[in-house]
């Protein structure tokens, strides 16, 4: 399985293609440009499904609602604050080693099906989010950074939202198959690292 695991992560890392450059906020506009920010990156898409599995896997335990909005919510919030501070001038160290970072914990946490409060949880979350964030508002170029910071964040939001479903979606019939994902989203971001 975990050789299957690991052709199957080099595969899709291979086949990610750097030439999906970000849209020009210039003939697409600043929100378009915002929204498609985190859908080009794998490592977006990776760090930020795996919240939504994770927020997924921790209600189905509690068998309350709460973490399905708590935990997506300190994301996309604390993601605000990281673009702020990029913006503002403030730099952070180590962004792109913690953004790769995120991938591979949220992986694992998901993996491990770990099981903490909701608020720990989302403060969990919240520092990695931080960092992708900052990322975010680092890369703006030319595009307004009101409509790129809305576009980023509902992009995030749903692909949180997407996690989510396919978290609930997959507990119902084999709950082993989210730890499963995790694991593939962990060794994505280790092949991240080394690609």
């Amino acid at each position: 399985m975990l050789k299957r695991l690991s052709l199957a992560a080099a595969i899709l890392a291979a086949a990610t293609a750097p030439a999906f450059a970000h849209l020009d906020p210039d003939a697409h506009g600043s929100f378009m440009a915002g929204f498609s920010h985190p859908l080009f990156g794998l490592d977006h898409i990776l760090a930020m499904v795996a919240v939504g599995l994770w927020a997924a896997q921790i209600a189905r335990e509690d068998k309350s609602n709460r973490a399905l909005w708590v935990v997506p919510s300190a994301f996309v919030g604390t993601m605000a604050i990281g673009f702020l501070l990029a913006l503002s001038g403030i730099g952070l160290p180590f962004v792109e080693p913690a953004i790769l970072a995120s991938v591979i914990g949220l992986g694992l946490l998901v993996a491990m099906a770990v099981k903490l409060p909701v608020s720990a949880c989302a403060v969990i979350v919240g520092v990695f989010a931080l960092f992708h964030g900052h990322a975010h508002g680092g890369e703006l170029g030319t595009a307004g950074a009101l409509q790129f910071g809305i576009g980023f964040a509902i992009a995030t939001a749903l692909l949180h939202v997407a996690g989510i479903a396919l978290g609930l979606g997959i507990s119902r019939f084999a709950p082993s198959v989210t730890r499963i994902a995790g694991a593939a989203t962990a060794l994505l971001g280790l092949s991240l690292v080394f690609g």
